[in-house]
């Protein structure tokens, strides 16, 4: 069974990061809300979800595939978003990491222009194994 864990607002939202950064007054410090060439996370998300998916399945964890499974991950992830047709440069991380009751702690920090790039983080957890996939979208 798949379990999506819940992301924490700052890693999911370019928009919501965007809040946290001051700008200068009359400045909209988000992405515009629309048109067809903005980062959207939840559509993003779901590539992801389903890329993990695919790859994972149900599997139980196995040091020998974690490394093709990460690159499967990561491939299938990079083709749907290349379909999405959106100007972006994509960068897409993925860790695997066996359940042993070792905590994985990550972080990240950005310095770019929150009206036009975006990052998501897709956390899975499985039965044996932990998958969390990232995805930065710079806008071309």
């Amino acid at each position: 069974q798949v379990a999506f864990w819940p992301k924490p607002l700052w890693l999911t939202s370019p928009s919501a990061l965007a809040r946290l950064v001051p700008t200068a007054p009359g400045i909209e410090a988000t992405m515009d809300d629309e048109g067809e060439n903005e980062f959207v996370s939840e559509q993003v998300n779901e590539i992801v979800k389903n890329a993990i998916t695919k790859t994972l399945g149900a599997a139980q964890y196995n040091k020998d595939r974690v490394n093709a499974w990460s690159t499967q991950i990561v491939d299938e992830t990079l083709k749907e978003l290349a379909k999405l047709n959106k100007p972006f440069k994509y960068v897409v991380t993925s860790i695997i990491m066996q359940k042993n009751g070792t905590p994985l702690h990550t972080g990240l920090s950005l310095y770019w222009d929150t009206k036009t790039d975006g990052v998501t983080c897709v956390q899975v957890g499985l039965e044996t194994m932990d998958c969390i996939t990232t995805v930065f979208a710079a806008m071309i």
